[in-house]
C-alpha cells in the first residue's frame, strides 16, 4: 500500500498557488500511484489533496476549532464556503478532540455523508522526561512566581492579553514573571506592547526552541490561555512533567481532564486576572513528576493503523 502525506511536498509548494491553481499543482507533485492521501495539517496541503482523484483515498486531519477559526467579516464566509466544499472531498476527517468534532459538525452541518473520528495526538512520554532534565538557557528569577507557556505568536494564543493581565497584577503589587517560549508573526506587535507596558524586565518572549521541556519542568505554573484552542498538545506534555496548569476554558479542557493539579479558567480577562492572582498568592508549587498513566500511543496507533488498513 503507497501513501503520500505533507511532509513529502510542503517546501515545494506555494500556497497561493495551490489556492488559485490546485489542479495543476497536484498534477505536477503528486505523480506516483498512491493509494491514500492523508493531509496532516489544515490549510494549502488540504487544499491540494481535494483534487478529485477517485483511485485514492483521502483522509484529512483537522487539529483546530473550526468554528473559532474563522473568525468574522466578509472574508471569513468566503473562506468558510471555500473550505466546505474542501472538506466534502474527502473520505475521512480525523479530530483530534472531541469537541473538535462537535464543532465542525455545528459548523458544517450538512457533510454528515463523511466518516469522522477522534484520534488523539501521538505523545512520546520517556522522550519528553529525559529531554526535560537538559539544562535551561536562561535561568528563571527563583525569588519570583514564574509563569511559563509554550506557544506560536498568534491571535489565537492571546498573548497580548496575557501581556495586559501581567502588568496590572504587578500593579498591585503581585511580583511574578512570565516566559513565552515560541515565535510567529505577532512577535512585534508583542514586543511593542511589552514596551508600551514598561514589563520588559518581567514578561520574556524567549522565541523557538528546539527542546521546550527544561522550561516547562522549571516553571511554578504551565499556562495556555488561548482564545481557543484544537486540544492544547503541550497540556498533556506539562502533564508529564507534574506541572500545575492553568488554562482558559476552550477544548483544551479535554487534555485536563481529572489532572488534580490544574485550574480551568473562565475565557475573560477578569477570570484570567482572579485566578492568576490566586496563583501567585499561594506561592510556588512543589509537584513531583506525574505518576499518570502511561499515555496511551499503543491504542493511538491502533487507531491510524486501522484508519490506514480500512
Amino acid at each position: 500500500m503507497q501513501y503520500t502525506e505533507l511532509s513529502n511536498i510542503k517546501k515545494k509548494i506555494v500556497p497561493l498557488k495551490i489556492f488559485l491553481n490546485k489542479k495543476s499543482i497536484y498534477n505536477k507533485y503528486i505523480k506516483d500511484n498512491y493509494d491514500i492521501e492523508i493531509s496532516f495539517l489544515e490549510g494549502p496541503i488540504t487544499r491540494l489533496f481535494s483534487v478529485k482523484n477517485k483511485n485514492v483515498r483521502k483522509i484529512a486531519w483537522v487539529h483546530n476549532d473550526i468554528s473559532q477559526i474563522f473568525g468574522s467579516g466578509v472574508k471569513s464566509k468566503i473562506k468558510k464556503c471555500i473550505d466546505k466544499k474542501i472538506y466534502s472531498q474527502y473520505e475521512t476527517l480525523v479530530f483530534v478532540s472531541e469537541e473538535n468534532l462537535n464543532n465542525f459538525n455545528e459548523t458544517y452541518n450538512d457533510l454528515f455523508n463523511i466518516k469522522k473520528e477522534v484520534i488523539y495526538n501521538y505523545i512520546n512520554k520517556e522522550s519528553i522526561i529525559k529531554n526535560a532534565k537538559e539544562k535551561l538557557e536562561m535561568e528563571f528569577n527563583k525569588e519570583s512566581i514564574n509563569f511559563v507557556s509554550v506557544a506560536r505568536l498568534v491571535p489565537q494564543k492571546a498573548i497580548d492579553r496575557f501581556i495586559k493581565i501581567h502588568s496590572k497584577l504587578l500593579k498591585k503589587g503581585l511580583k511574578h514573571e512570565v516566559y513565552i517560549v515560541g515565535d510567529g508573526p505577532e512577535k512585534n506587535k508583542l514586543d511593542k506592547l511589552i514596551t508600551e507596558n514598561n514589563v520588559q524586565k518581567t514578561f520574556h518572549l524567549l522565541g523557538r526552541k528546539e527542546n521546550p521541556y527544561p522550561y516547562i519542568k522549571n516553571a511554578d505554573y504551565f499556562c495556555l490561555l488561548s482564545n481557543f484552542e484544537g486540544y492544547g498538545m503541550v497540556l498533556e506534555e506539562a502533564k508529564i512533567l507534574g506541572k500545575f496548569i492553568i488554562t482558559t476554558d476552550t477544548a483544551a479542557r479535554e487534555a485536563v481532564k481529572g489532572y488534580k493539579n490544574s485550574k480551568i479558567l473562565e475565557n475573560n480577562d477578569d477570570s484570567i486576572y482572579k485566578g492568576l492572582k490566586k496563583c501567585i498568592e499561594s506561592g510556588k508549587q512543589t509537584i513531583e513528576i506525574s505518576e499518570l498513566e502511561e499515555y496511551n500511543n499503543s491504542n493511538i496507533i491502533r487507531q491510524v493503523i486501522e484508519l490506514i488498513e480500512k
